[in-house]
């Protein structure tokens, strides 16, 4: 679980559009490489991202307590 926070209000979208900007950014990623798959309307969402591997996820947000280094 990452925990994301944007300035964006949660009107049309965008703070999703805003969610989904900066993960792709922190990825390397072009935006249409992340997308929302589950929870548009609520807080806590589930993401589908293209194209990343586990070390490029440990290079962006660092390794998860108790994992070793990829």
């Amino acid at each position: 679980m990452l925990k994301v926070r944007v300035s964006a209000a949660p009107a049309d979208g965008a703070a999703n559009a805003a969610v989904t900007a900066v993960i792709a950014k922190a990825l390397k990623l072009p935006k249409s490489a992340v997308r929302i798959a589950a929870g548009d309307t609520a807080r806590v969402k589930r993401l589908e991202i293209e194209g990343a591997e586990p070390a490029d996820f440990a290079r962006a947000f660092g390794n998860p307590p108790g994992v070793a280094q990829l």
